[in-house]
């Protein structure tokens, strides 16, 4: 009897699908039965939902083939009275990433590629930092965040922007390395672009027409997408949402179809519970295998470890942890854990797999400040029969303490020199800058004032008022998800001549100090012909 039966109980605009109560049988590593009460769980979710105010979530958990809980709390967009179902589209993200190792597994299983090729026989305009290392890399390299780039590096070429997949892997030879090459973990989108371009190198068609074809319609995923524009078509889809001053605020969809290797995939509870019944199931679909039994093996390897300290207790019980092609693994309470999070403008996911117990997690949420681990492992806990704790108290506490110690904006603020001005005249900080990661950007003077524009990136343009000296304040012309106040300063050389920029734009995730823009023109003068 399928426990996912359609009653919804309403409260505070949180609802849920649930089941009053499930036995979980006990699995041969010989668990005792435990009973996991399905009405608890959602009011817990429910309550989470609520604390963290989080504008909507979806949580979906499968078991032994099914999905036996789906539970949809909150709206779909602060403001406004849609709630989420099991069928509402959220961007997953990062979790993309195992799609993309899972099509280059097929590609492997059909003999047009190795695991251990040089990506430089495939796409000869392949470069990184250095030669030799350019050489080298292959294609679990790609996968497995070891090329030597520091994690993040290289976002700020391809956040917004219009550039193609091969124009943006052309630029990533200017990002330096933050290690040597194998020596560390360094997660790195530019290198799944560079994934993505493979496959269309190797197949002729483009990452999302392989999804489509080998995942999606094989599994009946019927309402995933890897494009926004496609969102309206569907119907019921999840607002994404940033968060100013404990405010959330509806902000518009990014277009990643481009770079969908990377986190490209939109989808749903629905959904996504038929590609980890596949995962669980090794990659057999029906009578199908998708997924040979190597791949299957290969991506669920550890290529890239972390350190953990074996020297405390941790909350898992926790090993070893580590990254496979695709998946993070480690160990949950003696059981593997294979998972990843996910994390787009105005969105944050997670989807976590327990292979031994048939048992799956997957938590879609649509705002910046989300408790999708909490979540997890509130659930996981009670469905493995551990004495869990209050997951979603702990870590909002843990949320709101490094929040409130992140002093990076007040320091600017308040080392700001009053009464200062410029060194030059307005009009000579006006040009194009060229940033060889990127490309060009222009500062104009427009009724008294500067305005700052992205040649590739029409949404980051702003305002540019002034600060201090020779530093001006960004006065974005939008909101943006992971960012909301920076500073630029305009670098003279001895002569007061205006020579580049630095950005100052306190975030985790999207640096723009590395675009090192340097001025390549001057703007014209007005006053010549």
């Amino acid at each position: 009897m399928k426990h996912n039966i359609r009653k919804y109980k309403y409260m505070r605009r949180l609802s849920g699908l649930f089941a009053a109560f499930m036995l979980v049988t006990a699995s041969s590593s010989g668990q005792v039965e435990t009973e996991v009460d399905l009405k608890q769980l959602n009011e817990y979710f429910a309550q989470m939902v609520q604390d963290w105010d989080l504008p909507g979530a979806s949580i979906g958990i499968v078991r032994d083939g099914k999905l036996i809980f789906s539970g949809n709390y909150g709206v779909l967009e602060v403001g406004k009275d849609e709630t989420p179902d099991e069928h509402t589209l959220y961007a997953i993200a990062s979790n993309s990433k195992a799609f993309t190792s899972a099509i280059i597994g097929m590609l492997v299983q059909e003999g047009k590629l190795n695991w251990d090729d040089k990506v430089k026989d495939y796409l000869p305009y392949f470069e990184l930092y250095d030669p030799w290392v350019s050489n080298e890399v292959t294609v679990r390299d790609l996968l497995s965040h070891r090329v030597g780039l520091g994690t993040f590096s290289g976002d700020v070429i391809w956040y917004k922007s219009d550039l193609t997949a091969e124009e943006i892997i052309k630029r990533v030879k200017y990002l330096p390395n933050a290690y040597d090459f194998r020596s560390g973990y360094g997660y790195s989108n530019v290198m799944y672009i560079t994934a993505g371009e493979l496959i269309r190198k190797i197949t002729g068609k483009s990452w999302s027409e392989n999804v489509k074809e080998r995942i999606l319609e094989p599994l009946r995923m019927d309402r995933t997408i890897t494009s926004p524009k496609n969102l309206e078509g569907k119907g019921n889809f999840a607002t994404p949402h940033a968060r100013e001053d404990d405010n959330n605020i509806p902000i518009a969809w990014e277009d990643w179809e481009e770079i969908g290797a990377l986190g490209g995939v939109i989808s749903s509870i629905s959904d996504i519970s038929k590609w980890m019944i596949f995962n669980l199931n090794n990659g057999i679909l029906g009578n199908d295998t998708l997924l040979s039994k190597e791949t299957r093996n290969m991506v669920w390897t550890p290529h890239n470890n972390h350190k953990v300290d074996h020297t405390i207790q941790n909350d898992f019980n926790r090993h070893f942890r580590a990254y496979g092609l695709g998946w993070g693994l480690s160990d949950y309470h003696g059981k593997l854990f294979v998972g990843h999070t996910g994390a787009y403008d105005g969105m944050i996911t997670a989807i976590s797999l327990i292979p031994d117990e048939n048992l799956g997690v997957v938590v879609l949420t649509n705002g910046m400040k989300s408790p999708i681990m909490a979540a997890t492992y509130y659930a996981l806990d009670k469905f493995l029969g551990i004495e869990t704790k209050d997951w979603s108290t702990e870590y909002l506490e843990r949320v709101n303490k490094r929040q409130k110690e992140d002093s990076r904006i007040m320091n600017i603020k308040e080392k700001r020199v009053p009464d200062t001005k410029p060194s030059v005249p307005l009009e000579k900080y006006t040009g194009i800058y060229k940033s060889d990661i990127y490309g060009e950007i222009k500062v104009s003077l427009e009724n008294q004032q500067l305005r700052m524009e992205f040649e590739h990136s029409s949404s980051l343009s702003a305002s540019l008022s002034h600060w201090h000296y020779d530093v001006w304040e960004i006065q974005w012309d939008i909101t943006h998800a992971w960012f909301n106040f920076g500073t630029v300063k305009f670098i003279t050389d001895n002569n007061l001549e205006v020579k580049g920029m630095g950005f100052d734009v306190p975030n985790n995730d999207i640096f723009f100090e590395e675009l090192k823009p340097y001025k390549i023109k001057e703007a014209p003068d007005p006053q010549k012909p």
